[in-house]
């Protein structure tokens, strides 16, 4: 281990890992334990309130094994790596422009709910509200895994803040989420196949913006892929995340294509895609959240946009698992 130091953090990693699994199930053991003495104590003594408690921490338990299993069945190949989470508004202007942002902040509460570390790696504004684009890295064991399938559309139905009539609109966005890559995984990408451009970076006004032409935006011409990175006032810096991000990206692309390859019968079955919407917030003329391939509902928006996401992302991992085993 102390001759091969990556290796040794690898096996840290993957030990960690195993030690908190294990102790989660001797957790969920000790506290089943306790939840069936006491309601057998309860159902003794009659103390029905007792039972009830006991019975409530079972179902409990019961759930917070199903999402248990499910993590357990993240074991696709990028699963447990971090992830990049990129949002791009929709046509529209300031409403799609809003919305994006309105996303950008569910996913980072979803995220910092969870656990994970969240940095801002870019991010353009709109010009009255809201933001164009913003990508985010979202760094924690699983994250990839938990958020792979939030890939796609989403759409939001409002009477619109920025309409004087008060009408109903309609609003876009995308979502596109991607695993970080291990610097072992190498990637050849000729130079000839990228344009760098550089940019001045946006950002909130006075000294946070930068005078000088700092930021950076790589293409992949053969694939269309496009990158960007502003967070260091650096060129340099964000030039290196920018390539780390456009490696992950065709790494991301490559593990797609073999999906859908070997998916083509599954595929075939549904109208639900990537890039195609996935979800619907309707906050008028009623409020329900719904997805559009699980079936899965919310009446509670306010929440879901707030980061309560678990219930839609663990019935779509769960029906892509069993997609993955029946094909």
């Amino acid at each position: 281990m102390w001759d091969d130091p990556d290796k040794a953090q690898a096996l840290m990693r993957e030990r960690q890992d195993l030690e908190a699994r294990i102790g989660r199930i001797r957790d969920f053991e000790s506290t089943l334990e306790d939840s069936i003495e006491l309601i057998e104590m309860g159902e003794a003594e009659g103390d029905a309130e007792v039972v009830a408690e006991a019975e409530a921490e079972i179902e409990r338990l019961h759930a917070e094994m199903g999402r248990l299993e499910l993590e357990m069945l993240l074991s696709g190949e990028a699963d447990a790596n971090n992830a990049y989470l990129e949002i791009h508004a929709g046509a529209g202007g300031t409403e799609s422009q809003d919305w994006a942002a309105m996303l950008l902040r569910m996913y980072v509460r979803w995220a910092e709910q969870h656990g994970y570390k969240v940095e801002v790696i870019e991010e353009h504004r709109g010009e009255e509200a809201g933001i164009k684009s913003a990508t985010i890295h979202v760094k924690g064991h699983n994250a990839f895994g938990w958020l792979k399938t939030e890939s796609g559309v989403h759409r939001l139905v409002r009477i619109s803040p920025f309409d004087s009539s008060a009408r109903r609109h309609t609003s876009f966005a995308s979502v596109w989420v991607y695993p970080e890559i291990d610097d072992t995984i190498e990637i050849d990408i000729p130079e000839s196949d990228v344009r760098i451009d550089t940019y001045r970076a946006s950002g909130a006004g006075g000294q946070h913006v930068n005078t000088t032409d700092s930021a950076v935006r790589i293409t992949h011409i053969p694939t269309g892929i496009v990158v960007q990175c502003q967070k260091e006032r650096s060129q340099h810096k964000n030039r290196a995340t920018a390539w780390t991000m456009l490696r992950a990206r065709l790494y991301e692309h490559e593990l797609r294509k073999r999906e859908e390859e070997a998916q083509a019968e599954q595929a075939a079955k549904t109208d639900i895609g990537w890039g195609h919407q996935i979800r619907s917030y309707v906050l008028q003329p009623y409020r329900l959240v719904k997805d559009l391939r699980t079936g899965v509902e919310s009446t509670n928006p306010d929440a879901v946009l707030d980061g309560d996401l678990d219930a839609f992302i663990e019935a779509a991992l769960a029906q892509k698992v069993h997609g993955d085993s029946e094909a």
